[in-house]
């Protein structure tokens, strides 16, 4: 006798409920495939087999997606609640943010774009207030250097972005291409520069950190004053 399948189970290809953490997931896949641009109600429906109008169970608008996307990246950030020293946890929320960034090269444009914050990005706000302002930094101190390696972050994910996006080259590949069109005799250090990277190849990641601690080694001196 065939065994009788419970009244909780999924029948043999039933189609998954749609929900709204569907619906963000399929956006955010067809972002990070061919950039937030072609994030549409339509698009988002087709890569989940619906139609458009049963999106509206789940989302408001587009812009409502685009706010939910948000949310889901920023939620892959790394918020260490065991660190108790605050360079510590900002360096770590900082080298995370970058490489959640890098999984998605979309998204510091769109985060920064956004006026609206979800309840992700509001804990993430709040989070890296909360860690500086505990460990000693004013109010405004602690604005100040959230605004500051923040900016740093989207910055340079999107210098990233943007460099990869309009050559669809490798750094070695532009350093090249730059070096044809650069005499030595006429600009020395440039050309020592293209060439050294056309050598070495590019590191990015020593470059972030670089860049990281020289600001961390600010805000520290900078924090008792502000």
């Amino acid at each position: 006798m065939a065994r009788k399948t419970g009244s909780g189970a999924a029948r043999p290809g039933a189609r998954r409920p749609l929900n709204r953490d569907r619906v963000l997931a399929a956006a955010v896949e067809i972002a990070d495939e061919r950039g937030v641009e072609a994030v549409t109600m339509r698009a988002v429906a087709s890569r989940l087999g619906v139609e458009a109008m049963s999106l509206y169970n789940h989302v408001a608008n587009k812009d409502d997606i685009l706010d939910g996307m948000v949310d889901v990246v920023i939620g892959e950030v790394d918020l260490p609640s065991e660190v108790d020293e605050w360079r510590e946890a900002m360096r770590r929320r900082a080298v995370s943010a970058h490489r959640v960034f890098g999984r998605h090269p979309w998204a510091a444009m769109l985060l920064d774009s956004r006026e609206s914050s979800g309840p992700v990005r509001l804990r993430y706000l709040d989070w890296v207030l909360g860690t500086l302002m505990k460990s000693g930094f004013s109010m405004d101190g602690a604005v100040r250097a959230f605004s500051l390696l923040d900016a740093y972050i989207y910055g340079f994910g999107i210098q990233q972005f943007n460099m990869s996006a309009e050559s669809g080259a490798s750094p070695e590949e532009m350093a090249a291409a730059i070096l044809a069109h650069i005499p030595a005799e006429h600009y020395p250090f440039l050309h020592r520069v293209a060439s050294h990277a056309m050598e070495a190849g590019y590191d990015a990641e020593a470059d972030f950190a670089f860049g990281l601690e020289t600001i961390l080694d600010a805000l520290e001196r900078a924090r008792d004053k502000v």
